[in-house]
């Protein structure tokens, strides 16, 4: 089959990732020693300021992992929690339905600084200042910036000059939005991070001291009192009203990061490695079980998925997603077990039949009755497509609110630590620019509900239920393979094609992640408002005209992407047996790589 490029193949180091200059930033640190959680870091760092509109020093990560000592996969959780004042009553009051979608209103807790410099501090080997330099170097010197940040500011710019003057302060200082190509600087970004790091280094020259105090520096110091004065101002958002947020230096202090077990499911010699059900990530595990009844009907030709096999495997990604809806949530009451297990994914798989369903079907594990939040009942979410629907990147609207903005970073190194990790949140078009720190907020609050009593109910100190979604797998018991990719509600269903085409299709990771994708918007976003599509699938044109009209006929109202839309995977992976290292990285948009030797 045709690729788009080789599979990387090497001894020494893989970084695969969303941006080349993130990539060749962590396999520089690789090349000098450093090892692949040094890597990771480096690379998200560098993420923050060269892919501005996807993700941010305001947002969150996080990571799944095996070290070269320890093949148990571990999670790191950098996602922040709900503030003390964010509760229902407090969005209710001011007259919402739903948490917007932009603003300060729909911050959490930001967890990205956090995170990062935990793992660091735990496994890593470099100091902050050495991972933290290159993207210090991009913010203060300048950086080429991409198209589509200069179309996403574009399509802002009304609000930044109206609404958010901070925002066009930075992002329109010229009067108009940057073009692409442009060398474009964030100073005070910089002199931000340089801040941070003055407050590390002033703890003394041993390296955890150094990080230690770099996180105290910003959850008790300099970033949270700003953090917290800014969101003491009202600014508009996607509801149409000005707010002012509810986070405050206090619920910043009173955050950590934290490790925890990841969820795995094992098929036959594989073992997929996922984030807990505080995210969507079961539900890449859930769709692999629903598929094992059909083992013998999925199949690949010249490395393209028949259309029986994006058949079945759209009608089981909707069973699974219509479960995530009604059982996911951080409540500590999400009955995993019961989802994951063999016997519940072979009463659901009877349902899949040889037509699409537009019904939203959760399924009662261990006997349990699903609930909907009002909104989905009441059938207020469903939309017709606005457009987005076919695009491989979200979309921004006019307000700022935005679906499934992110990054992705993949790392393996020749001591045999994987890391997959997918920061998100604190897009330059999610919330105002805070002027003093020279970034902005997240909004990933928008994924709780307003109604009580569900898993995912907005309540303090809670855990959004998010759509990032790093994997690992496992082969025979030895870790293997660190893949993932952005894409809001996609995510899961992009890497179940790259899966089905490496696992099924015998694919390389080149191969898999050039091989046709789709998707389903059959069940509720995550991002406001909310809104989804029954029946609608959206398919790369290169899975042939044949397909796409059987796939109609099966009763899926099919959307064309065009033939290289859909997905920005990536994947680093080592061989047990020989040692090999692999890397991979989406050609889709011109700007994913990945980099060894």
């Amino acid at each position: 089959m045709f690729t788009t490029r080789p599979e990387l193949v090497g001894t020494h180091g893989m970084v695969a990732s969303t941006h080349w200059l993130a990539s060749s930033a962590g396999m520089a640190v690789l090349e000098d020693g450093g090892n692949a959680f040094d890597a990771a870091v480096t690379a998200g760092f560098v993420l923050q300021v060269v892919e501005p509109h996807l993700n941010g020093p305001g947002g969150e990560v996080p990571v799944v992992f095996t070290t070269a000592g320890d093949g148990t996969p571990k999670v790191l959780c950098g996602q922040g929690v709900a503030p003390a004042g964010a509760t229902p009553d407090h969005y209710r009051g001011l007259g919402l339905d739903l948490v917007p979608g932009s603003g300060l209103l729909a911050a959490t807790v930001p967890g990205a600084w956090d995170g990062w410099l935990t793992l660091l501090r735990d496994h890593g080997t470099r100091s902050l200042r050495d991972v933290l330099g290159y993207a210090i170097g991009y913010a203060r010197d300048g950086f080429p910036l991409l198209e589509r940040v200069s179309a996403t500011i574009e399509t802002v710019s009304d609000l930044f000059r109206e609404h958010w003057t901070s925002s066009a302060g930075l992002w329109l200082a010229g009067g108009a939005p940057p073009r692409p190509g442009a060398r474009f600087r964030n100073p005070k970004l910089a002199d931000t991070w340089e801040w941070l790091l003055a407050a590390g280094e002033a703890a003394g020259s041993d390296r955890e001291a150094q990080i230690e105090a770099a996180r105290r520096a910003w959850s008790q110091g300099f970033v949270a009192a700003q953090v917290e004065e800014f969101c003491r101002t009202a600014f508009r958002d996607d509801s149409g009203a000005d707010h002012a947020g509810v986070l405050t230096g206090q619920d910043m202090a009173s955050w950590q990061a934290t490790y925890e077990d990841a969820v795995t499911a094992d098929f036959g010699e594989w073992t997929v490695a996922k984030i807990g059900a505080w995210s969507q990530g079961p539900v890449l595990l859930q769709q692999l079980r629903l598929l094992e009844p059909f083992a013998d009907r999925l199949s690949y030709v010249d490395g393209v998925p028949t259309e029986e096999t994006v058949h079945l495997a759209v009608e089981c990604a909707k069973l699974a997603f219509a479960d995530r809806e009604a059982w996911y949530g951080d409540s500590g009451d999400v009955p995993l077990e019961a989802l994951l297990s063999k016997d519940y994914a072979q009463a659901r798989s009877a349902l899949v039949g040889e037509t699409a369903s537009l019904e939203l079907r959760p399924g009662s594990p261990g006997g349990r009755t699903p609930v909907f939040p009002a909104h989905v009942l009441a059938g207020s979410s469903v939309a017709v497509r606005d457009g987005g629907g076919a695009l491989g990147e979200p979309t921004v609207s006019r307000t700022g609110a935005v679906r499934g903005d992110t990054v992705h970073i993949d790392v393996v190194d020749r001591w045999g630590n994987l890391v997959s990790a997918t920061p998100s949140g604190g897009w330059l078009q999610s919330s105002p620019t805070i002027p003093s720190l020279g970034f902005c907020l997240g909004t990933r609050a928008q994924m709780f509900w307003l109604d009580e009593g569900l898993p995912n109910s907005l309540a303090p100190g809670k855990r959004p239920r998010i759509t990032l979604s790093p994997s690992l797998a496992l082969r025979d018991g030895s870790p293997y393979a660190a893949f993932g990719t952005p894409g809001g509600d996609q995510q899961d269903q992009w890497q179940l094609g790259f899966w089905l085409a490496h696992v099924v299709g015998g694919l390389n990771l080149q191969e898999a992640i050039d091989s046709p994708m789709w998707h389903s918007n059959a069940f509720p976003s995550s991002f406001y408002p909310r809104a989804w599509t029954p029946g609608e699938l959206v398919v790369e044109s290169r899975l042939g005209a044949a397909a796409l009209e059987a796939l109609r006929e099966r009763g899926h109202a099919v959307v064309d992407a065009g033939p290289w839309a859909l997905g920005r995977m990536s994947a680093a992976a080592r061989d047990p047996q020989g040692g090999l290292l692999r890397g991979a990285a989406n050609a889709r948009g011109n700007q994913g790589y990945a980099v060894g030797r």
